[in-house]
């Protein structure tokens, strides 16, 4: 079975673009730890961020936004002392600092599934890359929302997080066109 070649070298990369990475994703929750996933990744390998991301969930009471708004010093302390998860205080403030605006879009668009996917009209842009080498590392579209959400107060969402976000959720398909997963998303759109 052909895949993207990112993911050929560990096992947990490989499950991660099999059943997850560029599947059209809807879950408000599940959104919210993907955004935070890939600003914890800023600077760092994904697979790193994928190697602790149990211990993120633990952590981050399962990405609960809710939960995560009411954070205050003394979690983003004893947040600092987990050595499962990115210790990187200005990242663990992002997460609380994002999980407000998240609130914030829920309450505006009716939830923040509506307002990502309002960018392509609900429908996945389909890529064609042949090689991973072609893969762009942001794009207009990524700037316009990278854009958007800074203004709107989120923190570690830079236009080349945003395209890997867009990458991780579907709203682009940038499964290069020899792997499995290409075809099979490509046809369900």
């Amino acid at each position: 079975m052909k895949r993207c070649k990112w993911a050929e070298y560990d096992d947990l990369m490989k499950v991660y673009h099999d059943k997850e990475w560029g599947f059209p994703q809807h879950d408000d929750r599940m959104l919210f730890e993907l955004l935070i996933l890939e600003g914890m990744q800023a600077g760092l390998s994904w697979n790193t961020v994928l190697q602790k991301r149990d211990n993120f969930r633990k952590a981050f009471d399962n990405f609960d936004y809710n939960k995560i708004v009411k954070y205050n010093e003394n979690m983003i302390e004893e947040l600092m002392q987990n050595k499962g998860i990115i210790r990187n205080r200005l990242k663990i403030q992002s997460v609380i600092t994002n999980s407000k605006s998240f609130i914030k879009i829920q309450e505006e668009y009716g939830s923040f599934d509506k307002y990502i996917w309002d960018f392509v009209d609900n429908k996945p842009i389909q890529n064609s890359w042949r090689k991973l080498e072609e893969l762009p590392s942001k794009t207009e579209l990524s700037d316009k929302i990278s854009k958007d959400m800074k203004k709107r107060g989120f923190k570690f969402i830079g236009t080349i997080i945003i395209y890997a976000f867009l990458q991780a959720i579907g709203v682009v398909n940038d499964h290069t066109t020899d792997c499995f997963r290409y075809k099979e998303l490509a046809k369900s759109h």
